[in-house]
């Protein structure tokens, strides 16, 4: 599993079609994304654009930002074949506490 640090929240890496840029994200990144459960990265017209979902348990889930639709998100408002990554937000379980 890999995963990557931005921001003191930790994200496994899910998806990568060798786009990640750890660099770049951290510049991009914005508080704004903080309470997403996912964030998807795609390039277009070689701009990194972001997009955050939530889980689909999550209260503050909506439609648009559903992870089960994150497929039709890809194929309606990304760039055909264009590279993306995902994100998931890894929280670390203390298995000693219940």
């Amino acid at each position: 599993m890999k995963t990557v640090v931005i921001k003191d929240i930790e994200y496994e890496v899910i998806k990568d079609d060798d786009l990640l840029d750890v660099e770049e994200l951290k510049e991009k990144l914005t508080d704004y994304f903080d309470t997403f459960d996912y964030i998807l990265g795609d390039q277009s017209y070689n701009k990194l654009r972001l997009k955050g979902f939530y889980e689909s348990s999550n209260k503050n889930k909506k439609d648009i930002n559903d992870i089960k639709g994150l497929e039709n998100y890809i194929k309606n408002y990304c760039a055909y074949g264009c590279k993306t990554f995902l994100l998931k937000k890894w929280e670390k379980k203390n298995w000693w506490k219940k």
